[in-house]
């Protein structure tokens, strides 16, 4: 038998075994959910509202209405699942620190930030991903110009190349905890800088605008966590704007790179509790 454990089914009992959690507690399980999807709805209700009063999001972006929403349903999407499966356990990660129990962690013969990452799934967070799909397929049913169905093959791995960005930056926050040992900010500070990625790139504009587009799309690229699937859902990209799509590979790989060498960099400093 091979030494190596198979990550996908390791993935599956922690996935089976979360459930098996979640439902000793029904009631629980069902208010979460009903609570996550409550904050969508509330969002899509209050763009309804400005869509009563205007015809855009950002003049000449053409983000109209229907566009707009299959943008709201990509972000549903990429954040439900981060909530299913990154943010819960990062923000976990310096509780491990600070108790000690990283090192039962370190000593299972898996790789270490996959099993900090993965180990507990949130289903509840998924009602969002239910909500978020509908919302697109209803979205989607009312353009004009719908998508090629090569934009359509492609939107599921720009969006799994959207949570592959925003894992990354959770996670590095999550391994600054090794020095500051607690990291409680840690969520806060991923919500304020995420806060960028929820808004089309095209309004950021002017003096103030364009230096932000130009660092979150190139040197921090949180802009093309949503942006980049949902142009390729919502309106056709010009042939300009293909760049887009090769840009988002290779930012989402660099900053899978870059979150690698911080969290190994991060172990190297760990002092256990036993030290």
């Amino acid at each position: 038998m091979s030494q190596h454990p198979s990550y996908l089914n390791v993935l599956l009992t922690f996935a089976r075994n979360s459930l098996v959690r979640e439902m000793s507690f029904r009631g629980n399980f069902l208010l979460q959910s009903i609570a996550a999807m409550m904050w969508t709805v509330m969002n899509l209700l209050f763009y309804i509202l400005i869509f009563e009063f205007t015809d855009e999001i950002g003049k000449d972006t053409g983000w109209s209405r229907y566009p707009y929403f299959i943008f709201l349903a990509t972000t549903m999407i990429v954040n439900s699942l981060m909530q299913t499966f990154v943010i819960p356990n990062a923000q976990e990660f310096s509780e491990l620190i600070r108790t000690g129990r990283l090192d039962f962690a370190m000593c299972k013969p898996i790789d270490t930030q996959f099993l900090i990452s993965l180990h507990r799934v949130n289903w509840a967070s998924l009602s969002n991903f239910m909500f978020g799909a509908g919302l697109m397929i209803w979205s989607l049913t009312r353009l004009g110009d719908p998508p090629a169905i090569a934009q359509i093959m492609l939107y599921p791995l720009y969006v799994l190349c959207g949570v592959g960005i925003l894992y990354s930056v959770m996670i590095t926050l999550a391994a600054a905890s090794v020095w500051t040992v607690r990291n409680q900010s840690m969520g806060d500070f991923f919500f304020y800088i995420t806060t960028f990625s929820r808004y089309p790139m095209e309004i950021y504009r002017g003096p103030f605008g364009c230096p932000l587009q130009w660092l979150f799309t190139f040197l921090f690229p949180i802009l093309i966590a949503i942006n980049v699937p949902a142009r390729l859902m919502a309106k056709p990209l010009r042939p300009s704007e293909w760049y887009l799509t090769v840009f988002a590979i290779f930012a989402t790989t660099a900053c899978l790179a870059v979150s690698r060498i911080v969290f190994k960099t991060s172990l190297k400093r760990y002092r256990s509790a036993s030290s």
